[in-house]
Protein backbone atom coordinates (compact mmCIF):
# COMPACT_ATOMS: atom_id res chain seq x y z
CA UNK A 1 0.00 0.00 0.00
CA UNK A 2 1.69 3.31 -0.91
CA UNK A 3 2.93 5.76 1.72
CA UNK A 4 0.00 7.64 3.04
CA UNK A 5 -2.61 5.62 1.51
CA UNK A 6 -5.42 6.75 4.23
CA UNK A 7 -6.25 10.22 1.90
CA UNK A 8 -5.64 8.98 -2.04
CA UNK A 9 -2.42 10.70 -2.85
CA UNK A 10 -3.93 12.78 -5.86
CA UNK A 11 -5.75 14.57 -2.75
CA UNK A 12 -2.52 15.84 -0.77
CA UNK A 13 -0.89 19.10 -1.07
CA UNK A 14 2.46 17.89 -0.66
CA UNK A 15 4.18 14.60 -0.92
CA UNK A 16 6.60 15.83 1.81
CA UNK A 17 6.81 18.37 5.01
CA UNK A 18 9.87 18.91 6.86
CA UNK A 19 9.03 19.28 10.11
CA UNK A 20 11.31 21.15 12.46
CA UNK A 21 13.00 22.87 9.45
CA UNK A 22 14.68 25.63 11.38
CA UNK A 23 16.13 23.56 13.68
CA UNK A 24 19.64 22.77 13.61
CA UNK A 25 19.78 19.48 11.62
CA UNK A 26 15.99 21.17 10.10
CA UNK A 27 18.08 23.27 8.01
CA UNK A 28 20.10 20.91 5.97
CA UNK A 29 17.33 18.47 5.12
CA UNK A 30 15.53 21.26 4.05
CA UNK A 31 18.35 21.89 1.44
CA UNK A 32 18.61 18.20 0.86
CA UNK A 33 14.91 17.77 -0.21
CA UNK A 34 15.61 21.34 -2.27
CA UNK A 35 18.39 19.24 -4.18
CA UNK A 36 16.06 16.51 -4.98
CA UNK A 37 13.33 18.91 -5.86
CA UNK A 38 15.48 20.51 -8.11
CA UNK A 39 16.98 17.24 -9.47
CA UNK A 40 13.54 16.10 -9.93
CA UNK A 41 11.91 19.45 -11.93
CA UNK A 42 15.16 19.07 -14.58
CA UNK A 43 13.80 15.24 -15.04
CA UNK A 44 17.40 13.90 -13.31
CA UNK A 45 15.41 12.06 -10.74
CA UNK A 46 14.33 11.08 -7.94
CA UNK A 47 11.22 10.92 -8.76
CA UNK A 48 9.73 9.32 -11.72
CA UNK A 49 6.52 11.37 -11.90
CA UNK A 50 7.62 14.86 -12.26
CA UNK A 51 7.67 17.41 -9.81
CA UNK A 52 8.09 17.41 -5.97
CA UNK A 53 5.81 19.02 -3.81
CA UNK A 54 7.11 20.38 -0.23
CA UNK A 55 6.50 22.41 2.42
CA UNK A 56 8.58 23.59 5.60
CA UNK A 57 6.73 23.40 8.61
CA UNK A 58 7.64 24.94 12.16
CA UNK A 59 7.06 27.66 14.76
CA UNK A 60 8.56 30.65 13.52
CA UNK A 61 7.69 31.80 9.59
CA UNK A 62 10.48 33.98 9.21
CA UNK A 63 13.22 31.22 10.63
CA UNK A 64 11.64 28.67 7.79
CA UNK A 65 11.97 31.58 5.01
CA UNK A 66 15.45 32.37 6.16
CA UNK A 67 16.69 28.52 6.04
CA UNK A 68 14.43 28.84 2.58
CA UNK A 69 17.04 31.57 1.79
CA UNK A 70 19.91 30.06 3.30
CA UNK A 71 18.95 26.44 1.01
CA UNK A 72 18.23 28.58 -2.19
CA UNK A 73 22.12 30.10 -1.39
CA UNK A 74 23.38 27.04 -0.91
CA UNK A 75 22.06 25.68 -4.12
CA UNK A 76 22.63 28.90 -6.03
CA UNK A 77 19.16 29.79 -7.01
CA UNK A 78 17.71 33.30 -6.39
CA UNK A 79 14.96 32.02 -4.04
CA UNK A 80 12.58 28.82 -3.25
CA UNK A 81 9.66 30.80 -1.74
CA UNK A 82 7.56 30.33 -4.62
CA UNK A 83 7.26 26.83 -5.34
CA UNK A 84 7.78 25.73 -1.56
CA UNK A 85 5.00 26.25 1.03
CA UNK A 86 5.59 27.61 4.81
CA UNK A 87 2.50 25.91 7.36
CA UNK A 88 2.85 27.11 11.01
CA UNK A 89 2.76 23.54 13.34
CA UNK A 90 4.37 23.34 16.93
CA UNK A 91 4.51 20.06 18.78
CA UNK A 92 2.39 21.62 21.49
CA UNK A 93 -0.46 22.17 19.21
CA UNK A 94 -2.52 18.96 18.22
CA UNK A 95 -4.52 20.83 15.83
CA UNK A 96 -1.47 22.39 13.99
CA UNK A 97 -0.03 18.95 13.59
CA UNK A 98 -3.68 17.28 12.59
CA UNK A 99 -3.23 20.12 9.65
CA UNK A 100 -0.08 19.24 8.58
CA UNK A 101 -0.47 15.47 8.31
CA UNK A 102 -3.47 15.57 6.41
CA UNK A 103 -1.81 17.79 3.34
CA UNK A 104 1.20 15.37 3.09
CA UNK A 105 2.30 12.10 1.82
CA UNK A 106 5.11 11.80 3.93
CA UNK A 107 6.31 13.95 7.14
CA UNK A 108 9.96 14.31 7.82
CA UNK A 109 10.24 14.69 11.62
CA UNK A 110 13.54 16.47 12.52
CA UNK A 111 12.34 17.76 16.43
CA UNK A 112 14.31 16.01 19.17
CA UNK A 113 14.72 14.93 21.35
CA UNK A 114 12.14 12.56 20.56
CA UNK A 115 11.91 10.73 24.06
CA UNK A 116 10.03 14.27 24.77
CA UNK A 117 9.25 15.80 20.78
CA UNK A 118 8.08 12.36 19.01
CA UNK A 119 5.10 10.76 19.88
CA UNK A 120 2.32 14.14 19.14
CA UNK A 121 4.04 13.70 15.51
CA UNK A 122 3.42 10.26 15.48
CA UNK A 123 0.33 10.78 16.39
CA UNK A 124 -1.03 13.07 13.74
CA UNK A 125 0.55 11.35 10.78
CA UNK A 126 -1.10 7.75 11.78
CA UNK A 127 -4.78 9.38 12.93
CA UNK A 128 -4.65 11.64 9.66
CA UNK A 129 -3.20 9.16 7.03
CA UNK A 130 0.28 10.49 6.55
CA UNK A 131 3.35 8.02 6.70
CA UNK A 132 5.99 9.47 9.07
CA UNK A 133 9.99 9.03 8.51
CA UNK A 134 12.71 10.07 11.74
CA UNK A 135 16.19 10.29 12.56
CA UNK A 136 16.02 9.17 15.91
CA UNK A 137 18.48 7.43 17.66
CA UNK A 138 16.85 6.82 20.81
CA UNK A 139 16.01 3.22 21.12
CA UNK A 140 13.35 3.63 24.09
CA UNK A 141 11.31 6.34 21.74
CA UNK A 142 11.70 4.25 18.22
CA UNK A 143 10.30 1.01 20.55
CA UNK A 144 7.36 3.14 22.24
CA UNK A 145 6.15 3.92 19.19
CA UNK A 146 6.01 0.62 17.83
CA UNK A 147 4.31 -1.04 21.12
CA UNK A 148 1.26 1.81 20.60
CA UNK A 149 1.39 2.91 17.19
CA UNK A 150 2.16 -0.10 15.02
CA UNK A 151 -1.40 -1.59 14.61
CA UNK A 152 -3.07 1.66 14.21
CA UNK A 153 -0.44 2.56 11.23
CA UNK A 154 -1.04 -1.02 9.81
CA UNK A 155 -4.70 -0.31 9.92
CA UNK A 156 -4.37 3.17 7.99
CA UNK A 157 -2.01 1.76 5.56
CA UNK A 158 1.01 4.25 6.74
CA UNK A 159 4.98 3.81 7.82
CA UNK A 160 6.58 5.13 10.29
CA UNK A 161 9.97 4.06 9.92
CA UNK A 162 12.64 5.55 13.31
CA UNK A 163 16.05 5.66 12.81
CA UNK A 164 16.44 7.03 9.40
CA UNK A 165 19.67 8.83 9.37
CA UNK A 166 23.09 7.90 10.12
CA UNK A 167 21.49 6.40 13.19
CA UNK A 168 20.54 3.55 11.82
CA UNK A 169 20.46 3.56 8.02
CA UNK A 170 24.51 2.94 7.23
CA UNK A 171 24.41 -0.34 9.96
CA UNK A 172 21.11 -1.30 8.84
CA UNK A 173 21.43 -1.62 5.30
CA UNK A 174 24.62 -2.27 5.52
CA UNK A 175 24.22 -5.80 7.15
CA UNK A 176 21.45 -6.21 4.03
CA UNK A 177 23.91 -5.64 1.73
CA UNK A 178 26.95 -7.55 3.01
CA UNK A 179 24.13 -10.36 3.13
CA UNK A 180 22.65 -10.14 -0.24
CA UNK A 181 26.81 -9.97 -1.62
CA UNK A 182 27.22 -12.95 0.24
CA UNK A 183 26.82 -16.28 -1.93
CA UNK A 184 25.86 -18.40 0.60
CA UNK A 185 24.09 -18.10 3.93
CA UNK A 186 25.18 -14.93 6.23
CA UNK A 187 25.11 -15.96 9.82
CA UNK A 188 27.19 -13.23 11.56
CA UNK A 189 28.88 -9.57 10.87
CA UNK A 190 30.50 -7.25 12.93
CA UNK A 191 31.25 -3.07 12.16
CA UNK A 192 33.43 -0.97 12.78
CA UNK A 193 32.95 2.49 12.32
CA UNK A 194 35.83 5.36 12.04
CA UNK A 195 35.19 9.18 11.29
CA UNK A 196 37.90 10.98 9.71
CA UNK A 197 38.33 14.68 10.41
CA UNK A 198 40.28 17.69 8.73
CA UNK A 199 42.48 20.03 10.20
CA UNK A 200 39.31 21.88 12.19
CA UNK A 201 38.50 18.59 13.81
CA UNK A 202 34.76 16.97 14.96
CA UNK A 203 31.82 19.04 16.19
CA UNK A 204 28.38 17.60 16.75
CA UNK A 205 24.96 19.81 18.28
CA UNK A 206 24.11 19.50 21.32
CA UNK A 207 20.63 18.07 20.27
CA UNK A 208 22.22 14.61 20.04
CA UNK A 209 24.22 14.89 23.53
CA UNK A 210 20.97 15.58 25.21
CA UNK A 211 19.67 12.84 23.45
CA UNK A 212 22.56 10.54 24.87
CA UNK A 213 22.22 11.65 28.57
CA UNK A 214 18.54 11.35 28.71
CA UNK A 215 18.75 7.77 26.57
CA UNK A 216 21.25 6.38 29.44
CA UNK A 217 19.54 7.62 31.96
CA UNK A 218 16.49 6.00 31.34
CA UNK A 219 18.05 2.56 30.99
CA UNK A 220 15.69 0.38 33.00
CA UNK A 221 12.64 1.91 31.57
CA UNK A 222 13.81 0.53 27.94
CA UNK A 223 14.26 -2.82 29.38
CA UNK A 224 10.53 -2.41 30.92
CA UNK A 225 9.42 -1.71 27.36
CA UNK A 226 10.82 -4.49 26.15
CA UNK A 227 9.66 -6.99 28.34
CA UNK A 228 6.39 -5.50 27.89
CA UNK A 229 6.73 -5.66 23.98
CA UNK A 230 7.29 -9.61 24.41
CA UNK A 231 9.64 -9.75 21.88
CA UNK A 232 10.15 -13.71 20.26
CA UNK A 233 13.74 -14.19 20.36
CA UNK A 234 16.03 -14.51 17.56
CA UNK A 235 17.62 -17.60 16.82
CA UNK A 236 21.14 -18.04 16.66
CA UNK A 237 22.10 -19.59 13.27
CA UNK A 238 25.58 -20.53 12.32
CA UNK A 239 28.34 -20.22 14.88
CA UNK A 240 27.27 -17.97 17.96
CA UNK A 241 29.27 -14.45 17.26
CA UNK A 242 31.37 -13.81 20.31
CA UNK A 243 31.00 -10.45 22.31
CA UNK A 244 34.09 -8.49 21.97
CA UNK A 245 35.35 -6.83 25.82
CA UNK A 246 34.37 -2.65 26.55
CA UNK A 247 38.16 -2.18 25.17
CA UNK A 248 40.42 -3.87 22.47
CA UNK A 249 43.22 -3.84 19.96
CA UNK A 250 41.89 -4.30 16.63
CA UNK A 251 44.73 -6.03 14.27
CA UNK A 252 42.46 -4.84 11.13
CA UNK A 253 42.68 -0.81 11.68
CA UNK A 254 46.05 -1.08 14.30
CA UNK A 255 44.08 1.04 16.76
CA UNK A 256 41.65 0.29 19.67
CA UNK A 257 38.17 -0.26 19.79
CA UNK A 258 34.85 -0.10 21.70
CA UNK A 259 31.16 -1.14 21.63
CA UNK A 260 28.96 1.64 19.46
CA UNK A 261 26.85 2.98 22.21
CA UNK A 262 24.37 3.96 19.31
CA UNK A 263 20.89 2.92 18.37
CA UNK A 264 22.88 0.46 15.60
CA UNK A 265 23.00 -2.84 17.37
CA UNK A 266 18.83 -2.66 18.69
CA UNK A 267 17.82 -1.27 15.20
CA UNK A 268 19.71 -4.02 13.28
CA UNK A 269 18.31 -6.77 15.81
CA UNK A 270 14.67 -5.36 14.76
CA UNK A 271 15.06 -5.51 10.99
CA UNK A 272 16.38 -8.72 11.71
CA UNK A 273 13.81 -10.42 13.77
CA UNK A 274 11.13 -8.91 11.18
CA UNK A 275 13.17 -10.74 8.55
CA UNK A 276 12.84 -13.61 9.99
CA UNK A 277 9.32 -14.11 12.01
CA UNK A 278 7.73 -12.16 8.69
CA UNK A 279 10.08 -13.15 5.59
CA UNK A 280 11.28 -16.53 6.62
CA UNK A 281 14.82 -15.24 6.27
CA UNK A 282 17.91 -16.23 7.76
CA UNK A 283 18.45 -14.12 10.80
CA UNK A 284 21.88 -12.63 11.12
CA UNK A 285 24.17 -11.82 14.39
CA UNK A 286 25.51 -8.37 14.85
CA UNK A 287 28.43 -6.64 16.92
CA UNK A 288 28.79 -2.74 16.43
CA UNK A 289 31.99 -1.23 17.61
CA UNK A 290 33.71 2.24 16.71
CA UNK A 291 37.76 2.66 16.49
CA UNK A 292 38.74 4.80 18.93
CA UNK A 293 42.51 5.52 17.64
CA UNK A 294 45.85 4.97 19.81
CA UNK A 295 46.33 4.89 23.37
CA UNK A 296 46.17 8.53 24.35
CA UNK A 297 42.78 8.32 22.78
CA UNK A 298 41.53 5.76 24.74
CA UNK A 299 42.76 7.64 28.27
CA UNK A 300 40.99 10.68 27.57
CA UNK A 301 37.83 8.42 26.36
CA UNK A 302 37.89 6.69 29.52
CA UNK A 303 38.22 9.72 31.85
CA UNK A 304 35.08 11.41 29.82
CA UNK A 305 33.07 8.25 29.78
CA UNK A 306 33.40 7.00 33.59
CA UNK A 307 32.66 10.91 34.39
CA UNK A 308 29.69 10.97 31.84
CA UNK A 309 28.34 7.88 33.91
CA UNK A 310 28.63 8.82 36.72
CA UNK A 311 26.73 12.36 36.23
CA UNK A 312 23.98 10.54 34.04
CA UNK A 313 22.98 8.44 37.47
CA UNK A 314 21.77 11.50 38.61
CA UNK A 315 19.65 14.48 38.44
CA UNK A 316 21.98 17.51 39.49
CA UNK A 317 24.64 15.59 36.95
CA UNK A 318 21.65 15.09 34.31
CA UNK A 319 21.77 19.41 34.35
CA UNK A 320 25.78 19.59 34.32
CA UNK A 321 26.09 17.52 31.52
CA UNK A 322 23.31 19.33 29.26
CA UNK A 323 24.00 22.78 30.77
CA UNK A 324 27.78 22.43 30.04
CA UNK A 325 27.78 19.61 26.67
CA UNK A 326 31.58 21.35 25.37
CA UNK A 327 33.26 20.98 28.54
CA UNK A 328 32.19 17.52 29.76
CA UNK A 329 32.77 16.13 26.36
CA UNK A 330 35.94 18.09 25.43
CA UNK A 331 34.55 20.25 22.86
CA UNK A 332 32.67 17.51 20.90
CA UNK A 333 29.69 18.40 21.87
CA UNK A 334 28.79 22.28 21.35
CA UNK A 335 25.80 24.64 21.56
CA UNK A 336 26.55 26.08 17.99
CA UNK A 337 27.37 22.68 16.21
CA UNK A 338 29.58 22.38 13.63
CA UNK A 339 30.77 25.12 10.97
CA UNK A 340 30.59 24.64 7.60
CA UNK A 341 34.26 23.81 7.36
CA UNK A 342 34.28 21.14 10.26
CA UNK A 343 31.50 19.69 7.92
CA UNK A 344 33.39 19.29 4.48
CA UNK A 345 36.67 18.03 6.77
CA UNK A 346 34.92 15.02 7.94
CA UNK A 347 33.79 11.90 6.24
CA UNK A 348 33.04 8.28 8.02
CA UNK A 349 33.84 4.56 6.44
CA UNK A 350 31.69 1.76 8.42
CA UNK A 351 33.52 -1.44 7.19
CA UNK A 352 31.58 -4.74 7.83
CA UNK A 353 33.23 -8.46 8.73
CA UNK A 354 30.95 -11.18 7.86
CA UNK A 355 30.56 -14.91 8.04
CA UNK A 356 28.86 -17.33 6.94
CA UNK A 357 28.08 -20.85 4.66
CA UNK A 358 28.93 -21.47 1.47
CA UNK A 359 25.86 -22.26 -0.91
CA UNK A 360 24.95 -26.37 -0.14
CA UNK A 361 26.54 -25.97 3.57
CA UNK A 362 24.00 -26.52 6.04
CA UNK A 363 24.25 -23.50 8.82
CA UNK A 364 23.05 -25.72 11.35
CA UNK A 365 26.10 -27.56 11.69
CA UNK A 366 30.00 -27.08 11.26
CA UNK A 367 31.78 -23.67 11.45
CA UNK A 368 31.22 -20.94 9.02
CA UNK A 369 32.89 -21.82 5.99
CA UNK A 370 32.87 -18.26 4.10
CA UNK A 371 34.05 -14.59 4.58
CA UNK A 372 33.06 -11.46 3.20
CA UNK A 373 33.82 -7.82 4.07
CA UNK A 374 32.11 -4.30 3.02
CA UNK A 375 31.91 -0.75 3.51
CA UNK A 376 29.98 1.73 3.52
CA UNK A 377 31.36 5.55 3.21
CA UNK A 378 30.53 9.07 2.93
CA UNK A 379 30.64 12.30 4.52
CA UNK A 380 29.81 14.08 7.40
CA UNK A 381 27.59 11.67 9.74
CA UNK A 382 25.55 14.49 11.46
CA UNK A 383 24.62 16.87 8.79
CA UNK A 384 25.36 15.90 5.58
CA UNK A 385 24.71 11.44 5.52
CA UNK A 386 22.01 12.13 8.05
CA UNK A 387 19.84 14.53 5.64
CA UNK A 388 20.77 12.38 2.51
CA UNK A 389 19.66 9.02 4.13
CA UNK A 390 16.69 10.69 5.66
CA UNK A 391 15.74 12.01 2.00
CA UNK A 392 16.70 9.19 0.44
CA UNK A 393 14.47 6.89 2.64
CA UNK A 394 11.27 9.28 1.96
CA UNK A 395 11.67 9.13 -1.64
CA UNK A 396 11.90 5.50 -1.85
CA UNK A 397 8.56 5.10 0.59
CA UNK A 398 7.15 7.43 -2.25
CA UNK A 399 9.15 5.94 -5.51
CA UNK A 400 9.17 1.97 -4.28
CA UNK A 401 5.25 1.44 -2.44
CA UNK A 402 5.09 -1.73 -4.56
CA UNK A 403 8.68 -3.30 -2.74
CA UNK A 404 7.29 -2.21 0.63
CA UNK A 405 6.16 -4.16 3.17
CA UNK A 406 2.57 -4.94 2.55
CA UNK A 407 0.98 -3.93 5.64
CA UNK A 408 1.66 -0.42 7.16
CA UNK A 409 3.30 -0.06 10.23
CA UNK A 410 6.09 1.12 12.73
CA UNK A 411 9.14 -0.37 11.08
CA UNK A 412 12.98 -0.34 11.32
CA UNK A 413 14.68 1.04 8.44
CA UNK A 414 16.16 -2.60 6.95
CA UNK A 415 12.43 -4.05 7.38
CA UNK A 416 11.03 -1.04 5.10
CA UNK A 417 13.70 -0.69 2.59
CA UNK A 418 15.15 -4.34 2.15
CA UNK A 419 13.37 -4.95 -0.86
CA UNK A 420 13.51 -1.11 -2.46
CA UNK A 421 15.93 0.92 -4.46
CA UNK A 422 16.99 3.21 -1.28
CA UNK A 423 20.92 1.43 -1.38
CA UNK A 424 20.70 2.78 -5.29
CA UNK A 425 19.64 6.06 -4.27
CA UNK A 426 22.23 6.83 -1.53
CA UNK A 427 25.01 5.48 -3.90
CA UNK A 428 23.92 8.06 -6.44
CA UNK A 429 23.85 10.56 -3.27
CA UNK A 430 27.09 9.92 -2.06
CA UNK A 431 26.50 7.42 0.72
CA UNK A 432 28.25 4.43 -0.94
CA UNK A 433 28.06 0.71 -0.51
CA UNK A 434 30.85 -1.63 -2.07
CA UNK A 435 32.62 -4.99 -1.66
CA UNK A 436 36.28 -4.41 -0.16
CA UNK A 437 37.32 -8.91 -0.62
CA UNK A 438 34.78 -10.83 -2.07
CA UNK A 439 34.28 -13.92 -0.53
CA UNK A 440 36.78 -16.56 0.88
CA UNK A 441 36.60 -19.66 1.75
Amino acid sequence: MAAGSGTKAAERLYDMVVFGASGFTGQFVVEEVARAAAAAAAGEGPLCRGPLRWAVAGRSREKLRAVLERAAERLGKATLGAEVDVLLCDVGDAVSLAAMAKQTRVVLNCVGPYRFFGEPVVEACVENGASCIDISGEPQFLEGMYLKYNEKAAEKGVYVIGSCGFDSIPADMGVLYTRDKLKGTLTAVESFLSVKSGPEGVCVHDGTWKSAVYGLADEDNLRKLRKKIGYAPVPIVGAKLKKRGFLFYNQEFKEYSIPFMGSDGSVVKRTQRYLHTELQETPVQYGAYVNVGGLGSVIKLMFAGMLFLLLVKFNFGRKLLTKYPEFFSAGRFTKEGPTQKQMDGTSFTMTFFGEGYSEGQDPQSGKPNVKICTEVKGPEPGYVATPIAMVQAAVSLLEDAHSLPKRGGVYSPGAAFSKTKLIDRLNRRGVEFSVISKPEV
